[in-house]
């Protein structure tokens, strides 16, 4: 098996969708469904159960990612501690974004990278599903996550940014003509499912009780990704929450964007696993430039 199609098949083992492997990997989808059909043959069973609506592992797929994972791990950062040598880096630090605006946050990368140019900087996207998941694995060492978070194996430090919410709607949808909503529409119309999660975190992005205390549902049939939430609010009746951020970086034709008018907003902060010198730094460069505003 090749080292890229040991890629391919540990990151859709990750994503569970086809086309995010694709730009994650930045390679087309026909690429990301060749390498798993050609490694389904050399096993000799299914690695993934597809459907129209969810790709998940086998049991066979489950047990080929616990055995490639490890050395596939150390491979890559035996790869990458070589290139840091190469660049005269003593170490890098490995950041993962819920979020979709790191371009906002270059304030804190930049005044790193010139505080400390002994180390190098990795900015990566992180998933919603089993989003701690990475900085447990150690995939990453930081966590840009929304707050508050309140695990016991994990520490949140400082806040980058603070910004408001929007619900997010067809521009055929009823509520469209408004110039804004109330936090009591979710309690009329209920929201997405989304990934499974601790319930203070899920609640801390969309409560489950509106502020008059009416219960928010979450309504089939679920969303394993952003994409999944654009696609099911643009080609029906749903409606959702984000960060006001989403009105600038993803700015579509088929989804409109209204403010929340009466919803607290959403704070996102560092958080980690494991404190060393370099996630200490970050928090303190935080903390020296202070909380942006979205």
């Amino acid at each position: 098996m090749e080292l890229r199609d040991i890629e391919i098949f540990l990151t859709l083992a990750e994503e569970l969708h086809f086309s995010r492997t694709a730009a994650r990997l930045h390679v087309s989808q026909a690429r990301v469904s060749q390498a798993i059909k050609k490694q389904e043959r050399a096993v000799g069973a299914p690695l993934f159960e597809r459907t129209s609506r969810s790709v998940r592992l086998t049991v066979v797929g489950e047990q080929l990612r616990d055995e490639l994972l490890p050395a596939y791990r150390s491979l890559r950062d035996g790869m990458a501690k070589a290139r840091l040598a190469a660049e005269g880096k003593t170490g890098v630090l490995r950041v993962g974004m819920l979020p979709s605006n790191a371009h906002d946050l270059r304030p804190f990368w930049e005044a790193f990278r010139a505080r400390h140019p002994q180390w190098g900087l990795r900015i990566r996207h992180n998933p919603f599903v089993n989003a701690f998941g990475p900085l447990r694995d150690g995939d990453i060492d930081v966590l840009v996550a929304w707050l508050p978070v309140e695990e016991p194996d994990l520490t949140a430090g400082p806040v980058l940014y603070t910004e408001h919410c929007v619900a997010l709607m067809s521009p055929d949808h009823r509520l469209a003509v408004r110039e804004s909503v109330s936090i009591e529409v979710f309690a009329d119309h209920g929201v997405i499912d989304g990934p499974a999660g601790p319930q203070y975190w899920e609640n801390a992005f969309t409560p489950f009780q509106s502020p008059s205390g009416r219960p928010i549902d979450r309504l089939p049939p679920g969303m394993a990704s952003l994409d999944d939430m654009f696609t099911y609010v643009s080609t029906g009746d749903f409606i959702h929450n984000l960060g006001a951020h989403v009105t600038r970086y993803h700015a579509r034709p088929d989804i409109l964007y209204l403010p929340i008018h009466d919803w607290p907003g959403l704070r996102w902060g560092l958080v980690w696993r494991e404190e060393n010198e370099m996630t200490r730094a970050l928090a303190q460069v935080a903390r020296d430039l202070g909380t942006l505003k979205g």
